[in-house]
């Protein structure tokens, strides 16, 4: 009999996420590759000292990386060095090094909601009566702070401060784009501006997803699991809020059979791409 290739699936289970049940998902999903792998969970606290052991390592429902940022630190540079096969890719532009790729692609022209971090580009911003600001290093909302356009130009902005400066955007909704490798999967949007993570499947039309896979394509990963969040303005313009490609929340609970059997397959596959 064939051996079952080692995956180590790094998880908070205990992870208390509002609006998302990290654990269920992680449960679920782990028990679908039991079919094609062998599977060991971790907490992120124990991945470098256990990576060793298997094959490849995927990182999944971990929680925000500023939660266990010495043990990360520690895995990152342990797998860098020893060329380990990781799940995602640690070569990724995207959240999975910060959130300064937003002032690059804003200062790019591209379709992002306008970002700066230093205090001498604020004037590229658009004028709002709102800013928010928000930690380089941050997730999960941790540290977002919403502050009225009097008080912007008082920010201790720069290289050093680690901040973003964003206009506080008015859009109808946000929509999320999920891809395995660069390819789409399925959409979900939230209806609702003030309920982020009630969503419900959503049908991107072709200009939707040349937008999302922009950013797919833009980015350094070709194993892992990416999600695009955007938001509808007023106007029907899609910006990018953020690119996340290190461990994005999936809301499988959200799609149907057909769309999450096909999701597993997907990530099965590119898993055994990967290990090949």
């Amino acid at each position: 009999m064939r051996r079952k290739p080692a995956l180590l699936y790094v998880t908070d289970l205990s992870y208390e996420a509002r609006g998302r049940r990290y654990g269920d998902e992680d449960v679920r999903l782990s028990a679908r590759l039991g079919d094609d792998f062998r599977i060991g969970l971790c907490h992120p606290r124990d991945a470098a000292a256990l990576m060793d052991a298997f094959d490849a390592v995927v990182v999944r429902n971990s929680g925000p990386v500023l939660h266990h940022r010495d043990a990360w630190e520690e895995f990152r540079a342990r797998a860098l060095e020893r060329g380990a096969r990781v799940f995602n890719e640690l070569s990724g532009r995207a959240d999975m090094v910060g959130k300064r790729y937003l002032t690059e692609l804003s200062a790019a022209g591209e379709p992002v909601i306008p970002t700066v971090d230093r205090r001498e580009d604020l004037d590229r911003l658009p004028p709002a009566a709102e800013y928010v600001v928000k930690p380089e290093l941050g997730a999960d909302s941790i540290g977002l702070e919403v502050v009225p356009a009097d008080r912007l130009a008082g920010l201790a902005l720069g290289l050093d401060a680690g901040l973003l400066v964003q206009p506080r955007v008015d859009f109808r909704h946000e929509v999320s784009f999920y891809f395995v490798d660069r390819s789409f999967q399925y959409a979900l949007y939230a209806p609702d501006p003030a309920r982020r993570w009630e969503l419900e499947p959503y049908a991107p039309t072709a200009g939707d997803l040349a937008f999302a896979q922009r950013f797919v394509d833009w980015n350094a990963i070709d194993h892992g699991i990416q999600r695009v969040d955007a938001c509808r303005t007023a106007e029907g313009e899609l910006l990018l809020v953020e690119l996340e490609d290190l461990n994005p929340y999936l809301s499988l609970d959200r799609v149907d059979g057909a769309t999450g059997d096909a999701f597993v397959a997907a990530m099965t596959a590119s898993l055994h791409a990967l290990l090949a």
